[in-house]
């Protein structure tokens, strides 16, 4: 009996906890369906209707809020400060109670975050910063220049006030016909007048205006300019009116540089005057004298001195060899035209009295065919500049008279020579036909074991052989970098990627990171240049011909 009274009041507690879970899970079901989201959504105000007031049973208004979403992050971020609002009183002023909709009516709208600002976007970049596609490039047109005129320009410009005022602008006129070709730093004509001497080639180098007397007016294009014709075309021929001379084509037309092509064209057959038969064959030639010269891979960087017409750097491009082909502007002062309406990198520079602006240890190979220029003269001080911007281990090509010639001022010139050379400590590697070839020394150990007082001396070792702007040639040895650094190049094309060690040597403000910003540079100039390809349409314009101002490490 005892036992049956414990069932049942066992019985009884276990119904009461089961009934009280039922009823709190229910009701949390409850809330959490109607509030989990946040928004608010059941809002009860109690209203008799008519009907409701007859059967006296009350109503219940829903909020118009009721299955709406809200965006709280919005209302909560918004910048203007909130006004403080009066509670909304559920009862009229007649006693009535308010229902949900008419407490929230237009006359309370929730509030909303302000508009963005306008974005204005100019040019080719767009309001993120990014390179737009829908850039364009004007056409050429001829008549722009022939009709350009010495006028001015009269805009008008109407002020916030409502009055307008007029300004004129003046444009830069044309200059003279005689100036088509126009050099500021080479056609200097009264610097070059205030030299003491022009005997070492002084009127070639640069004589830059001073400071407010440079161009003051446009230098006109050649009458009948036309586009060039794209590359690798442009290799072979030219427009004549855009570099009209025929003064090569006079001069050293029997030797296959140049000739005239109809009416309209120069043609280039590939010759020069000690390869007439072609650059192709004089460059396997080469090859083929020093297998060690392996066009495209170790020699990638070359140097041409006197370049004509620059047929050797044209040829050498289809080899993976990128040349600087240099010349002065003397009587066949057109030299650096053609051979940049071809479509190969060419300066006007000269081998006279001051360092060319290159760094040292720039060129794998340097070369001279007939380039008209006494190496031995002073002391080899113009071979010694060869040496300075010659990398260490790297080539000079010679192709002249002396080398193959028997006459005896022609041999007395080679024997001046070879005296040199074996000075500079430079290997006569192969002389066949009318080429000569020599390598420079890996290192110094060669200038330090020569006896004391050996002609041309090592230059101080506070000399800095990169310092080259307005610098006089010096008649010394330039040396070459104890710890190696700009003989050990990666082969092309992994050269291109692979940060060298001599940037350990040059002067920029980091130190521990120089191969870092190397590889972010090239990595960044590769998508903008990519960028430039896409937006501004290089491949519908076919450029050859650009120069990079301010390139840094070359990205």
């Amino acid at each position: 009996m005892k036992l049956l009274g414990n069932v049942d009041l066992l019985t009884s507690q276990t119904a009461i906890k089961f009934a009280a879970f039922i009823f709190i899970s229910v009701s949390f079901f409850y809330l959490g369906k109607h509030w989990s989201d946040g928004s608010r959504q059941l809002i009860f105000f109690s209203r008799q209707s008519p009907s409701a007031t007859a059967s006296h049973i009350p109503t219940v208004g829903i909020s118009p809020n009721f299955n709406k979403e809200f965006n709280i992050s919005a209302l909560i971020s918004a910048t203007e400060p909130e006004t403080e609002s009066k509670p909304v009183d559920p009862v009229k002023n007649d006693g009535k109670p308010v229902s949900a909709s008419e407490a929230h009516s237009p006359q309370h709208p929730p509030m909303t975050p302000p508009p963005p600002p306008v974005i204005k976007s100019y040019g080719i970049v767009d309001e993120n910063g990014t390179m737009s596609d829908e850039f364009e490039i004007g056409e050429f047109d001829p008549n722009l220049v022939e009709n350009w005129g010495n006028g001015t320009e009269t805009q008008e410009e109407t002020k916030t006030e409502g009055a307008t005022s007029t300004f004129r602008v003046k444009k830069f006129g044309l200059c003279d016909e005689s100036m088509r070709e126009y050099i500021p730093c080479l056609d200097n004509v009264e610097a070059i007048k205030r030299l003491k001497s022009t005997e070492k080639g002084e009127r070639f180098e640069r004589h830059c205006p001073e400071k407010g007397k440079g161009l003051n007016c446009l230098v006109p294009a050649p009458k009948g300019y036309r586009p060039p014709i794209p590359w690798p075309r442009s290799r072979d021929e030219v427009w004549f009116y855009n570099v009209p001379h025929t003064r090569l084509v006079d001069d050293k037309g029997g030797q296959n540089w140049i000739s005239k092509k109809g009416k309209d064209k120069f043609s280039f057959p590939g010759g020069g005057t000690q390869f007439i038969h072609g650059a192709d064959q004089y460059l396997n030639q080469i090859s083929k004298m020093v297998p060690e010269i392996t066009f495209g891979q170790h020699i990638r960087v070359v140097l041409d001195v006197g370049c004509g017409v620059a047929s050797f750097g044209a040829y050498l491009l289809s080899r993976n060899v990128i040349t600087m082909s240099i010349a002065p502007k003397d009587v066949h002062e057109n030299q650096i035209q053609f051979a940049l309406e071809r479509g190969v990198p060419a300066m006007a520079a000269a081998f006279a009295t001051r360092r060319l602006l290159y760094p040292s240890q720039a060129f794998d190979l340097i070369h001279c065919s007939r380039c008209r220029i006494n190496w031995t003269r002073d002391d080899g001080i113009l071979l010694l500049e060869v040496n300075r911007m010659l990398r260490a281990g790297g080539y000079f090509a010679w192709a002249a008279q002396p080398v193959y010639k028997h006459e005896q001022a022609l041999e007395e010139q080679w024997e001046e020579m070879l005296n040199l050379t074996t000075h500079l400590c430079w290997t006569l590697v192969k002389k066949e036909g009318y080429i000569a070839i020599w390598q420079k020394p890996f290192n110094n150990s060669c200038y330090l074991s020569r006896e004391a007082g050996t002609i041309p001396p090592l230059c101080d070792p506070n000399d800095d052989p990169d310092n080259v702007w307005y610098v006089d040639l010096k008649a010394c040895i330039s040396r070459i970098p104890e710890n190696g650094y700009g003989a050990n190049v990666a082969p092309w094309p992994a050269r291109l990627q692979t940060p060298p060690d001599r940037l350990q040597s040059i002067h920029i403000e980091s130190y521990i990171a120089r191969k870092e910003l190397f590889k972010a540079e090239s990595k960044y100039w590769n998508e903008i240049v990519a960028s430039y390809v896409r937006a501004l349409h290089w491949k519908k314009y076919k450029l050859r011909n650009v120069m990079d101002m301010r390139a840094g490490f070359g990205g």
